[in-house]
Parts: structure tokens; C-alpha cells; sequence
């Protein structure tokens, strides 16, 4: 008894399909082309160290499956192939010499034995199910929505609409039994103080997609308050203000440069982030090794190497390639990463974009998530242009789950967050019983000058913060003082907390994040639901409720519109009206888009500015 394995797919790379010709009615009683793993023999095969190509490399060769430098490679053709001819619906090619030094190597680097035991499960499985499944569950694309000051007035607002939107929030606040008793029990809550950068630590956020900032300074009455904080709902406007607890450049310039440097990684870059290649003075390389038909008994052969003047204007860049054949019944060459020691975390971005030049073929690219070997391998194809330079985006969203070239219709949704090895692979198979269209024997080459991960357009914003009108006024020329309000006049007076403001704000601006900046006018207690006025430039005065400020915060966050502006915002009504709502006839809900669209790139009151004497 005996069977053929046609790769597919494979325990090994592309997961092994074996084609059976004769079965027994207990099962296989020998497969011919199956390896022993007991040592570097197989059972029932020859292995002259023949093969249909040779690929020529310099001598000595420490580690053929190693990325190295570029040096010359030679494909010399040794044996021409038989006429393709078909049988029982598989490409048949004529049987050749297996390289099992080769086959061992791949092993010994990637420090990973196929089982046997799951090779003849797999057997089975075909024989009684040789139906593929199709169904593909979605990409899970929820993300947490971090806010930041919690507690405070317009914190703890944010807090209640996300969560009667269904949204999934965690607050960062420094004292948790104030946190849970104000927001309950069950939040999702993290204790740290954005002033030390050590209570900031990285686990805290995992899962978090985007920040609401409502952290500042705390200002009130010299004298304090009353029980009922009567003051506190006027407003500083009417009474002598004083810092309360940390100083403003504290909380507002080191605090906000400790909370982007703890968030920056989980929301993620406009310009995305480098996962592989060389950009400028910047680079990054991968652990890559040769994984190719030779595991299934085929002589395909690839290998992935540094050419340091084969990208882009004569830059570094990465080079698969290798040959193929389908000798064997193999068919497929790939190189893949060592599994990471920590996972790669792409969770902000939406998927990958490679730069690289075409040769006119369909390529594979597989991620998977998984330390184990023989796992789902999260797949997504790709054609290229031949002899140009091209960008091609690899969606996280589009990435089908393959086991052994089939689609896994139960497989969990694909997780940005956990991410163990990359893949790359030129194959005539494509899964559920597909072919490559674009498949042909022989060498090819694809340089690689970047990977990099993405966030796509439109880009909304990541990180959106709650600062001040009036930050860029105290310096301001010929600003007539008794005219602005209280934290205006008395910048110095109240630790220059304006201008420490205007530096947070420029770190934000500074840092890549996508973001938006809203400057609101004196807060009051008042409800949401007055007509609003945006304005740029800083030169508004008035009021807002803190309920409208929090709504403006949460729709910025899914709006292309708000990406990088920054813009003050108060009511229409006047300090000396008091604003009510009817609950019988409550204000319409604000499309605040409307309001968004308004805005422009740039804009941030600084422009009036001469040299400011006061530097940090």
C-alpha cells in the first residue's frame, strides 16, 4: 500500500494533502514519501543529491536557510522536466532526488519537527470530509477607547456616553476607590499618575485604539469652596483662582509627554510603523530562514538575503528568491520568520504595505499567531507589476484563515495583537482546491525594500485632548489684558499654566499620533444642547457646557474631519443667560461633523505669536 503527497499545504510550510491511491480498509499502511524524523533517512526512498536546478552558492556556506548578505547566486539547469500531465485532477511531474540534508537544516533552524502522528490525522480527515470550507468569520476591529481623567467634569461624562454607546472604556485615574464609587464597580480601570512615567506601565495598554485626554491641572478658589462646590460650578470667573496639588508644568508638559510615550505604541502613527527594511537612518530586519517544498519531498529551493544597493535609488533592500519546480509534487518556495520571543503588536494599524518590485507573479503573504508549528496561517495574496516598483496593501480585514490549504470556517478572528511569525511564498496553489494563475517553474526574484504597517484612509483621530482657550494669548503683542479671562491675566500668577498648556499641546502635534485638540471656553454645568460656535486662531471668549465638550470629544474620535485640527468651541448663549433644557422638548442631537468640516489644517493661534521670553 502507499500514497503520494501533493502539497497543497502544509504541517510544514504549505500543509502536506495527500493524494491516496491505494488504501487499505484499516488505514495507510505505507506512505513512501513520508520522512522518518528518527534520524536523516526516509523510509522507502533514494536520495541522490540530484535535482532538476542546482542553486549555485559561495563556498563555504555556513547556513544556506540564515538571511545573509547578498552574494552571487547562479541557477544552472541541470535536468529538464516532463511535459505537465494531469491526473485524477492534480499537476504530476516526474519524481526527482530529495535533498533530506537540506530538509534537516530547515528543521534545525527553525528548532520545529513535524508530527507524523498529525501528517496521517490530516490523511484521514481528507479522505472522510474532502469538501473545503468557505465561511470565514470577521476580523474582530473593536478597539478600547482609553480616557484619561476620569474623574473630572468632563472625564466622567466621556465615561458615561461611551458606555451607553456600547462602547468598551478604560479610565486611567490615581485613586480607585474615588474612580469605582463615581463610575462603578465593574469599570475597567487602571491606577497610575500621568506625572510619573513609572506607574505608566506598557501592559496597562494593551487593547487601547484611542484616548480621550481630560487630565489637567486642578484650579480653584484661594479661599475654597462650598459643600455643594457652588463655586466650582460658577466657574473660576468670579473668584480669586489658585493650583491646587501638582504644578502645571508637571501635569500638563511632563505629564502629557509621559501619557504619549505610554500610549503611543497601541494607537499607532500616521506614517504607520516599520516592521521590516531600511528607511533613511532607520531599519529594522527579521529572523528569516528558507521554508520550502523540501519538507514534503519536493526540490524547490528559495533563500532570503541583503542587497545593500538593490532598492530604491540604490538603497538597501530585501531579496527572495530562489526556484521552483513541481517535481515531486511539490511546488512552492517561502521564506518565514522565527517565531518572535515577544509578539508583534499591529493591534492600531489596519494592515500591511509592502514596497517591493514586481516580476508579474501572485505571491502569498501569511501571518500567523500562534507558537505552535503546524497552525493556522492568517493568508492573504498578492500580484505584483513586472520589473516596477510598487506599494501593495495587505488588509488585516481580508486575511483568510488557511490550514493546509483550506479555509478554516471556525477559526478565531485574526488578533493584530499577537502576531509570532511572518511569511512570504511563491506557490502554484492558492487554497480551497485553487491554483495560482500566475504560476510558472523556474527562478524569480522579489526584492523587498519595506514592510510596514498601516492605518487606513481616512484616518481618524487617535488621541483626543481637552485643552484651553486662551493658550496662546499671554504672550501675545498688543492684547488688551483686562479684556480676557481670569487664567489669561494671571498666567504667571497661576504657574505660567497657559503656557504649559500650549507645550502640551505642541508635544501631541509633535508626536505622529492622528489626533484633535479642542479648546474650550470657561466650562460650566450646564446642559449639552445650545448652538455651538468653532473657531480657530484663539481669540473666542464665552462658555460651554462640560457635556457638550465631552460629546465633541467622543464624535472627534470617528471623524476624518476633526484629524489634526485644532479649534476653540463655546455656546451661543451669553455668560449672563443660564441655558435649561425642556425634558419634554429636548435640542435635536448635533451632527457634529457639520461643524468639523469647518475646520483647517494648521491653524493654532500660535501664528500671532512673536519669540516668546519664556522657554522650557
Amino acid at each position: 500500500m502507499w500514497c503520494e503527497m501533493n502539497a497543497l499545504n502544509s504541517s510544514v510550510p504549505e500543509a502536506i494533502f495527500m493524494e491516496c491511491h491505494c488504501l487499505s480498509t484499516v488505514g495507510v499502511a505505507h506512505c513512501s514519501r513520508i520522512p522518518s524524523f528518527q534520524g536523516a533517512s526516509t523510509v522507502g526512498c533514494n536520495l541522490p543529491s540530484s535535482s532538476p536546478y542546482s542553486l549555485l552558492l559561495p563556498s563555504p556556506l555556513p547556513n544556506s536557510f540564515l538571511q545573509r548578505r547578498l552574494e552571487p547566486v547562479v541557477y544552472q539547469k541541470k535536468l529538464s522536466f516532463q511535459p505537465l500531465r494531469t491526473l485524477k485532477g492534480s499537476i504530476r511531474a516526474e519524481k526527482q532526488g530529495w535533498d533530506v540534508g537540506r530538509f534537516w537544516k530547515t528543521l534545525s533552524f527553525f528548532d520545529q519537527l513535524p508530527s507524523p502522528g498529525k501528517l496521517f490525522a490530516f490523511l484521514i480527515e481528507k479522505i472522510t470530509d474532502p469538501s473545503p470550507s468557505k465561511a470565514v468569520k470577521p476580523m474582530d476591529t473593536s478597539g478600547i477607547v482609553l480616557v484619561a481623567g476620569a474623574t473630572g467634569g468632563v472625564g466622567r461624562r466621556v465615561v458615561d456616553i461611551l458606555r451607553k454607546n456600547g462602547q468598551t472604556v478604560r479610565v486611567l485615574v490615581r485613586n480607585e476607590e474615588k474612580a469605582r464609587k463615581m463610575l462603578g464597580e465593574d469599570i475597567d480601570l487602571i491606577v497610575g499618575d500621568i506625572t510619573k512615567a513609572s506607574t505608566l506601565l506598557p501592559e496597562y495598554f494593551k487593547g487601547v485604539k484611542s484616548v480621550i485626554n481630560a487630565v489637567s491641572v486642578i484650579v480653584g478658589p484661594k479661599e475654597g469652596d462650598t459643600p455643594d462646590r457652588a463655586k466650582y460650578s460658577q466657574g473660576i470667573k468670579f473668584f480669586e483662582p489658585e493650583i491646587k496639588g501638582d504644578s502645571p508644568e508637571t501635569v500638563e508638559f511632563i505629564g502629557m509627554k509621559n501619557l504619549i510615550s505610554a500610549v503611543k505604541e497601541s494607537v499607532g502613527l500616521r506614517s504607520g510603523k516599520l516592521v521590516f527594511g531600511f528607511e533613511d537612518n532607520v531599519s529594522r530586519e527579521l529572523p528569516w530562514g528558507a521554508l520550502d517544498d523540501v519538507v514534503m519531498g519536493g526540490v524547490s529551493a528559495s533563500g532570503f538575503e541583503i542587497d545593500p544597493s538593490g532598492g530604491e535609488n540604490g538603497r538597501p533592500a530585501g531579496v527572495f528568491r530562489g526556484f521552483v519546480s513541481t517535481a515531486n509534487n511539490g511546488g512552492f518556495a517561502s521564506i518565514r520568520t522565527k517565531n518572535f520571543s515577544i509578539p508583534e503588536d499591529l493591534s492600531a494599524y489596519d494592515g500591511l504595505e509592502l514596497r517591493i518590485k514586481g516580476d508579474g507573479r501572485r505571491y502569498k503573504f501569511m501571518l500567523r499567531t500562534s507558537r505552535d508549528w503546524d497552525t493556522v496561517a492568517y493568508t492573504i495574496g498578492f500580484d505584483t507589476v513586472k520589473d516596477q516598483w510598487q506599494s501593495v496593501r495587505l488588509p488585516f480585514s481580508s486575511l483568510r484563515p488557511i490550514f493546509r490549504a483550506r479555509t478554516v470556517s471556525d477559526a478565531q478572528p485574526f488578533n493584530p495583537s499577537e502576531i509570532i511569525s511572518f511569511q512570504l511564498m511563491f506557490s502554484k496553489f492558492e487554497y480551497d482546491g485553487k491554483l495560482n494563475p500566475t504560476f510558472v517553474e523556474g527562478p524569480f526574484q522579489l526584492p523587498i525594500s519595506t514592510i510596514r504597517a498601516y492605518i487606513k484612509e481616512p484616518i481618524t483621530p487617535r488621541f483626543v485632548h481637552v485643552s484651553s482657550a486662551g493658550v496662546t494669548r499671554p504672550d501675545r503683542p498688543g492684547l488688551d489684558l483686562t479684556k480676557q479671562p481670569p487664567a489669561v491675566r494671571m498666567n504667571k500668577e497661576l504657574g505660567f499654566i497657559l503656557t504649559y498648556k500650549l507645550k502640551g499641546e505642541d508635544l501631541i502635534r509633535e508626536s505622529g499620533i492622528p489626533y484633535t485638540i479642542v479648546r474650550p471656553c470657561a466650562l460650566t454645568e450646564e446642559p449639552a444642547g445650545a448652538d455651538l460656535i468653532f473657531d480657530q486662531g484663539d481669540d473666542i471668549t464665552g462658555k460651554i457646557s462640560r457635556e457638550e465638550v465631552a460629546k465633541i470629544c467622543i464624535a472627534a474620535l470617528g471623524s476624518p474631519y476633526a484629524c489634526d485640527k485644532t479649534f476653540e468651541v463655546k455656546s451661543v448663549i451669553p455668560f449672563s443667560e443660564p441655558y435649561t433644557v425642556d425634558p419634554e422638548n429636548p435640542p435635536p442631537e448635533k451632527d457634529y461633523d457639520v461643524y468639523f468640516q469647518t475646520l483647517k489644517d494648521g491653524i493654532t493661534g500660535k501664528e500671532s505669536l512673536e519669540q516668546t521670553p519664556f522657554s522650557v
